[in-house]
């Protein structure tokens, strides 16, 4: 599997951000926010945690019930939208920004192994100084949790910067 970065449907083409920046975004960037929809159709998006696996998936953790499991359970395709740094320009009356949106599936019920697996890429990405201590109360409370694996299909990138003032 592969996700393919297409940059085509981007309006403003003069605002791309090329893959290796895109790819450089997903891998250090903290959060993002699921979007999903649920059993009416209705949209839901919900800010999250992430990690990538530095191939075609990204790993959510969450509790093991709620509304997201429920939206999910309806309707596995989802999109998930990061914003990188962001510089607010009042002076220009704009702002300087970088952003992707993948598009894929959620995939529940991973096998343990998966989950540990996917728990220590976690730990190490957000608290990397306690990863040990981490995967210790990881062990502890793993029952109680439930890690998505976002399969990635498709996604794109948009940055503006804008020229410093001569």
């Amino acid at each position: 599997m592969t996700m393919t970065y297409d940059n085509d449907q981007v309006r403003r083409q003069d605002r791309l951000l090329d893959e290796s920046s895109a790819m450089d975004l997903l891998r250090r960037a903290e959060w993002g926010v699921l979007s999903m929809r649920d059993a009416d159709g209705a949209p839901y998006g919900v800010p999250v945690n992430y990690v990538w696996d530095g191939n075609h998936s990204i790993y959510i953790h969450c509790a093991p019930e709620g509304r997201k499991l429920r939206c999910l359970g309806q309707d596995a395709r989802v999109s998930f939208c990061v914003v990188g740094q962001v510089n607010l320009l009042p002076a220009k009356f704009t702002t300087e920004y970088e952003s992707i949106v993948l598009t894929g599936r959620a995939v529940r019920h991973l096998e343990e192994e998966e989950k540990r697996q996917a728990l220590a890429l976690l730990l190490d990405k957000l608290s990397p100084d306690d990863a040990a201590i981490g995967m210790k109360y990881a062990a502890a409370s793993f029952h109680r949790v439930e890690i998505l694996r976002v399969d990635i299909d498709a996604w794109s990138g948009k940055c503006k910067r804008v020229a410093a003032a001569d």
